[in-house]
């Protein structure tokens, strides 16, 4: 028989109980910070239609969308169309005889699709989180994969910034309650950004500006004054973008910088007041540290308000940890104009990285079964399995071993497993009615009646 080779694409991953269990702990505080805050559960599917999702983030978002060939184009009467389809995706256009459909590249959009069909049965503001995975045709390497989990909050159908003042305290609470106290939260606004386009060149030049801004801690302020000056800024041009770049000290120091620079348009003033005023809403809580960093681009087009970024602690080389901002007509792409929206999402993935680096897990998480019960005759495994499923009732995870062994292998096998507890019936137990506990990690033993161990504090 020839040998065959098992594995799984790039950019995926296999999740074993004990990495599940790690990411559940994550998944569970997200989820019960969210309804705290009077989120909402929301599902959309693994796939859209592929006009959902094009052109909405952006030419190298774009590029990165995993689109789903359509069925039937093995057929022979369908060869010919298939190959004419095919050779106009490779000269850049998308052919409706070739792909219809896509994986989602992120929450936001399915979402906004999803506001835009059912916007008449919605109560706005309507407050929905959604965690589920997403696909990017992206290049694997740490802390980035083409398969990860999204964890998604967001408000539509509000103007007000009370909401973005909600989801950076959203971000603190989770991160708090997880360990991660040296992340930090960094915000800017769009509309800063449309100021520095429009006194460099006009506001048609604001993609080409966030985009080149956004990779600017990967290639340099050179490398991006480079390609700027390829989309046609000029000399002038490139020198107020490398006085915006080196606007920097405290907040106070930076706002004074922005408004030195983008002041006088109406888009910076109002950028301007909307981040002081998140600053200043977020004083009365002085372990919530938020930065403004105005390199801060996320070059997604459909951003038009305050940005944020959340960054994992510098000791871990990680990156993002999570982000979001304002889309005030996203549902406009959709024939729906004129519900606004703001959100944040968290990186599963990327958290669970630094968690696992830093140790920060507690020690129980990967305690599934609480109490083994040792199977030692036929008898005595009846009593146990009786016992055993009383406790189940109150929600106590327990098992039996599955067949009758020396007590050495069972004590190994609750070993392994990292069960804290040995629930113990032989024959002198069995006879009088009571049942053997022993605790795995003290080595404590006790002599229990069923009546106590069922009340029992495990």
């Amino acid at each position: 028989m020839a040998k065959v080779n098992v594995s799984i694409p790039q950019g995926t991953r296999d999740f074993g109980p004990e990495t599940v269990r790690k990411r559940n702990f994550i998944f569970n505080t997200i989820r019960e910070i969210f309804e705290q805050y009077g989120f909402q559960p929301l599902e959309t599917p693994a796939m859209e239609n592929l006009d959902t999702l094009m052109g909405k983030y952006g030419e190298e978002g774009d590029k990165l969308i995993f689109k789903i060939l359509n069925n039937g184009l093995n057929d022979p009467k369908n060869i010919e169309k298939a190959k004419k389809a095919f050779q106009n995706l490779l000269s850049g256009k998308n052919d409706k005889d070739l792909t219809e459909r896509a994986l989602k590249y992120d929450l936001t959009i399915p979402f906004a699709r999803y506001v835009a069909m059912h916007h008449g049965q919605l109560v706005f503001p309507f407050k929905r989180y959604q965690m589920q995975p997403v696909w990017r045709a992206d290049r694997p390497q740490k802390g980035r994969y083409r398969e990860f989990y999204q964890c998604d909050a967001d408000i539509v159908g509000s103007n007000t910034l009370l909401n973005e003042r909600e989801l950076v305290h959203i971000y603190h609470a989770v991160f708090s309650q997880l360990g991660i106290h040296e992340y930090a939260l960094k915000i800017n606004s769009r509309k800063i950004l449309a100021a520095l386009a429009a006194i460099c060149g006009g506001e048609e030049k604001l993609t080409d500006i966030t985009v080149a801004i956004d990779k600017l801690d990967k290639v340099g302020p050179e490398k991006v004054r480079e390609e700027l000056s390829q989309k046609g800024l000029n000399e002038k041009q490139l020198a107020i973008l490398s006085g915006y770049l080196a606007i920097s000290g405290s907040n106070a120091e930076i706002l004074s910088g922005l408004s030195a620079l983008l002041g006088q348009t109406v888009a910076g003033k109002e950028g301007i007041q909307e981040l002081s005023y998140l600053l200043d809403s977020t004083k009365t809580t002085p372990a919530l540290r938020i930065m403004i960093d105005p390199t801060l681009a996320r070059g997604l087009n459909y951003y038009t308000g305050i940005i944020l970024e959340a960054k994992a602690p510098e000791t871990v080389k990680m990156g993002s940890i999570g982000g979001g901002g304002r889309y005030d007509d996203l549902t406009g792409l959709f024939g729906v104009p004129g519900i606004p929206g703001v959100g944040i999402s968290f990186g599963v993935d990327r958290i669970y990285d630094v968690m696992e680096e830093l140790g920060l897990f507690p020690e129980t998480v990967n305690v599934g079964t609480r109490v083994l019960f040792f199977n030692l005759g036929e008898a005595e495994s009846e009593m146990s399995f009786n016992i055993m499923q009383a406790l189940r009732y109150k929600k106590i995870a327990c098992e039996i071993f599955h067949e009758t062994a020396k007590m050495d292998k069972q004590f190994k096998y609750a070993e392994k497993k990292n069960i804290p507890y040995a629930a113990i019936i032989g024959a002198r137990e069995l006879a009088e009615k009571n049942i053997t506990l022993k605790n795995l990690h003290t080595g404590k033993q006790e002599t229990l009646t069923t009546e106590s161990l069922l009340i029992y504090s495990f």
